[in-house]
């Protein structure tokens, strides 16, 4: 119903047309709930709804993950819950970022530290030692491994995801 993706410094535009709620007789409210509050309220556009923030105005929205709720308002003062959830993210205005800055996701950085750090471990024969009162045990490498499969599955699934696609692997079955 409404994007689940918003760019701040971008202008956010859709309708909702609901026949339970014409537009002449109900006003929609977009309530969204994270790293601020915002609220949009549609205009009325013969039965839609339609939802129209400039880019002015989303420029000025924090970056986060949101909860959002849709409501409907009768001109009597009756209020209904139109649509409810989670995860709806707003993402930055690339143009407002002027220094450097890490791009990459959550999982891929673990993912590189991971490799980095069996790549270090290569060089290094103990996995455990003792100085004075101080000991440091490190992680066996069949832990490591099976962390860099899980993240390298994660890396794969947010690859898919930022492409459009399904982030669950398909797996093709044949019958005779």
């Amino acid at each position: 119903m409404i994007p689940m993706t918003i760019t701040a410094g971008v202008t956010l535009a859709f309708d909702l047309n609901f026949t339970a709620y014409p537009a002449d007789r109900w006003t929609m409210t977009l309530y969204l709930r994270g790293a601020s509050a915002i609220d949009v309220t549609a205009t009325a556009d013969g039965n839609r709804h339609r939802f129209n923030v400039s880019a002015t105005q989303t420029a000025k929205w924090t970056t986060g993950v949101y909860r959002y709720e849709v409501r409907a308002t009768s001109n009597d003062g009756e209020v209904a819950l139109v649509d409810a959830g989670r995860g709806l993210e707003i993402n930055p205005d690339l143009t407002a970022i002027s220094e450097p800055s890490d791009a990459r996701g959550h999982a891929l950085k673990v993912l590189e530290a991971i490799e980095a750090v069996i790549e270090g471990r290569a060089r290094k024969d103990q996995s455990k030692y003792k100085i004075n009162n101080r000991e440091l045990e490190r992680t066996p490498i069949p832990d490591l491994l099976a962390l860099r499969r899980e993240y390298r599955a994660e890396v794969w699934r947010e690859k898919r995801k930022a492409q459009g696609k399904s982030p669950f692997q398909h797996i093709r079955v044949r019958f005779n």
